[in-house]
């Protein structure tokens, strides 16, 4: 049975599944585009949306270009890292 699942809603459970992979290893924009294979622009735009939902994300620069450098999650706010972990493999199916 194929549920629609608003564009919002996939928006939301996309910021979840990145926030999970950020916080679980450091990751770059091409790291998080070879894993995901989204678009660099959507994750760039999800990315500066973690905030919208309470979670606290900083790029660490590391060396001098300005690329160079991971994410990282700071504080995932009201949102229960615990409730994305266990239910990654549902987020993840409904993003494909």
């Amino acid at each position: 049975m194929d549920i629609e699942v608003s564009k919002q809603k996939k928006a939301f459970l996309r910021k979840l599944y990145l926030a999970h992979h950020i916080d679980s290893e450091q990751y770059n924009l091409l790291s998080l585009n070879k894993l995901t294979g989204m678009p660099r622009r959507t994750l760039q735009d999800a990315i500066a949306a973690l905030s919208d939902i309470g979670i606290e994300c900083q790029f660490i620069q590391d060396g001098e270009r300005n690329n160079a450098g991971h994410y990282r999650i700071n504080t995932w706010g009201p949102i229960s890292s615990a409730w994305v972990d266990t239910h990654l493999d549902k987020i993840t199916e409904i993003l494909a």
